[in-house]
């Protein structure tokens, strides 16, 4: 029982941390572009900046004026852009990062076709092409990764299961002799249940201990891989604890009722 929760809270972690990638990475290849008319005003291009802030689904945004944009190209582009150094030839433009939830192909384009209408803005892009192939693969990582989580939940519960039944067959004379003294199959069932939770708990608090140790000696190494405080400490065992009373009352029930209604009285 210990092995199937270290498996299922690994697993839950893992799944954790790869749904925050995925939302860091849309957000990147959602990334779109504001290019400003050439003749706008600094004061209006602020003004702009300011507008396409508070616009609904925009995380945040950055202001790039001319010399900004040209200073970047000239370090891009690297040898050669000496011919570019004297006038700015690119426009200002607003650098905008979207909300991971709005990083989808049909709300970006809505978005860019609203900043496009606005007085001022030449015109919005972002990589449409990129972001469709980046959504197709974070799809098909998401439906392997379901049905991977519900073979690991699968699993463990027949591991319980078969566990709990060994433990039961090795105590099959004493459930005879309970049922030939006139005890109910409830009465025969509920110590196995009881017993199968009890170990489910203390098998998810060693999972939680091992997890957590595991986790803490691998944040040290690699600071990113650090989970929101809410999910750390105590919660990580205590849920993997309340996982094990599930899966030890699950097993130990179907094992018990099987086993408890087969048993032979001659």
């Amino acid at each position: 029982m210990t092995v199937a929760l270290l498996l299922i809270g690994l697993f839950g972690l893992t799944a954790y941390k790869a749904q925050e990638v995925s939302d860091w990475l849309r957000q990147r290849v959602g990334e779109m572009e504001v290019f400003l008319v050439e003749e706008v005003e600094t004061a209006e291009a602020e003004a702009l900046h300011r507008r396409v802030q508070r616009a609904p689904g925009v995380a945040s945004a950055e202001y790039v004026s001319e010399e900004e944009a040209q200073a970047v190209f000239r370090t891009e582009f690297g040898e050669g852009a000496e011919i570019f150094f004297e006038e700015p030839f690119l426009p200002a433009s607003v650098r905008v990062r979207v909300e991971p939830g709005f990083a989808h192909p049909d709300s970006l384009e809505q978005l860019a076709a609203r900043f496009q209408s606005w007085e001022g803005v030449d015109e919005a892009v972002f990589n449409q092409a990129l972001l469709v192939k980046v959504q197709r693969n974070l799809r098909l990582i998401t439906i392997g990764g379901l049905v991977l989580s519900v073979l690991v939940v699968v699993a463990s519960i027949f591991l319980v299961a078969n566990t709990i039944r060994l433990t039961i067959y090795a105590r099959r004379l004493l459930i005879r002799t309970m049922k030939l003294v006139g005890a109910t199959d409830a009465f025969v069932r509920r110590p196995f249940i009881i017993e199968g939770m009890l170990q489910g708990l203390i098998a998810g608090l060693i999972a939680g201990g091992m997890l957590w140790g595991g986790y803490v000696l691998a944040v040290q190494q690699l600071p990113p891989l650090a989970i929101p405080s809410q999910w750390a400490g105590p919660a990580l065992p205590l849920a993997l604890a309340g996982t094990g009373i599930v899966l030890g009352w699950l097993g130990s029930y179907f094992a018990v009722r099987r086993f408890v209604k087969n048993v032979a009285l001659h």
